[in-house]
């Protein structure tokens, strides 16, 4: 951030092996929790097709894919709340180490139970309640400690950066957990996303939270949870938005986790074409956040929210269905406008949202955003039988198009615009002490 001074000869002319090899931005926790997420995605994305194989392999049916996928996330659901309270009381990297951990604990054992022959449908679901309740601690805790971790002038960039580096593993984690599933089994899928929980967490435990103000005591967890929801509450964009992803996330897990591999199963050839569907997605996502390193649209809830409408098309896809190739298209698109929503909604939370609050507003809005999940898993398999599975499959794209339609008409999602270096630029003092890090927010 600044350049030698005290040299007492003539700097040498500028030079490639005397250049930063990262921005100044990119700093140790940011680096850090960016390999941490690496890791953690090439473990998750093969689990994610690893799970529902697991399920269907043991005897269980699509009913049985969306019990399960339900049963991790309840928990979620009922504990987000909590962890974000916690996590803007506790040291955030501490929450994000001890949540790995009982993720690595719970997928361990679901591992091993896959690979002995000895897991039913009940212990499946618990494990998987196990790993959702670590997710609720955990997600509040990372979402603030990553956007504590850059500037707000180049939070965009950087957003996009964390965000192509994650996606980019998942791409390699979704197309190996397809192949693995289908040549060893998804057992050692399992174990292998175990190993990646306990890596990532060793990673995250060198994390330094120094810069962070230490919070005053306040009124306790109520206290907490209600300035929480006063901050969400007042901002008409940021409630209406998370109302909609609470529609548009619950439909598409129930297409995805639910619907996808069987269709994969009974119409695709099994797994590996799923898996490479969902690495086509990642692919996408991958090429957005390319795009979001460059684009910086003006009106960013605007340009985001026009990005959801194509989520409908994977559902639309597999209720045709698609062959492999043209499902694998569809999936790239809704990647790449995705990662245009995301990028935009991460940033427009950043310059909005106090350092202090930064957890529990996230997790006010991962509680939005997921508290339909389990219903609409758990409902996957009635909605089938009662009206097919393509049936069920165009009512969940419909929906995607009518949720994000209906966010539109709201004042705030059309009109919030990005902040400019004039309003954000502010005396020397303070943009360095922004430089190093002091201000975050991730959506």
């Amino acid at each position: 951030m600044t350049t030698p001074a005290a040299a007492p000869h003539p700097a040498p002319p500028p030079s490639g092996r005397h250049r930063p090899r990262r921005p100044e931005w990119a700093g140790r926790n940011y680096t850090l929790l960016t390999a941490a997420a690496v890791v953690t995605n090439l473990g998750t994305h093969g689990a994610l097709v690893a799970s529902a194989f697991a399920v269907l392999e043991s005897g269980g049916d699509g009913g049985d894919v969306g019990l399960v996928t339900a049963a991790r996330t309840l928990p979620l659901v009922l504990f987000l709340l909590i962890g974000g309270a916690v996590a803007d009381r506790l040291p955030r990297h501490r929450v994000m180490v001890a949540a790995n951990a009982l993720n690595c604990a719970s997928q361990g054992a679901f591992a091993l139970l896959v690979l002995t022959g000895d897991a039913r449908l009940w212990h499946m679901m618990l494990l998987s309640a196990l790993g959702g309740t670590g997710q609720a601690f955990f997600s509040p805790a990372a979402e603030g400690m990553l956007m504590s971790s850059v500037s707000g002038e180049q939070a965009g960039r950087a957003f996009a950066l964390f965000r192509m580096a994650m996606n980019g593993a998942g791409i390699g984690g979704a197309a190996l957990g397809g192949a693995m599933v289908a040549a060893v089994g998804p057992g050692w899928v399992l174990a292998i996303d175990a190993v990646a929980f306990a890596v990532a967490g060793a990673l995250r435990a060198f994390l330094d939270v120094g810069h962070i103000p230490p919070r005053a005591p306040g009124g306790g967890l109520w206290a907490d949870l209600r300035e929480g929801w006063t901050e969400f509450a007042g901002r008409p964009w940021l409630w209406a938005i998370v109302a909609q992803f609470s529609v548009v996330v619950a439909v598409v897990a129930a297409a995805e986790s639910v619907y996808g591999p069987l269709v994969a199963r009974d119409q695709l050839g099994g797994a590996r074409p799923w898996g490479l569907a969902l690495a086509a997605f990642g692919v996408g996502t991958l090429g957005g956040a390319v795009l979001m390193m460059r684009w910086k649209p003006r009106r960013l809830l605007l340009a985001g929210t026009l990005c959801v409408f194509p989520l409908a098309l994977p559902s639309a896809a597999l209720a045709v269905p698609l062959p492999a190739g043209g499902l694998m298209a569809v999936m790239f698109v809704s990647g790449v406008t995705l990662e245009v929503f995301g990028v935009s909604w991460m940033t427009a939370l950043h310059q909005e949202i106090p350092e202090d609050r930064l957890s529990r507003v996230a997790a006010y809005d991962w509680f939005g955003s997921t508290a339909m999940v389990p219903l609409a898993t758990a409902l996957a398999g009635p909605a089938e039988s009662a009206f097919g599975r393509p049936g069920a499959l165009w009512g969940c794209a419909t929906l995607v198009v009518v949720a994000t339609a209906l966010v539109l008409l709201v004042p705030d999602v059309r009109n919030l615009t990005r902040r400019t270096k004039e309003i954000v630029a502010g005396p020397a003092a303070p943009a360095s002490a922004d430089a190093e890090g002091s201000v975050g927010r991730l959506g």
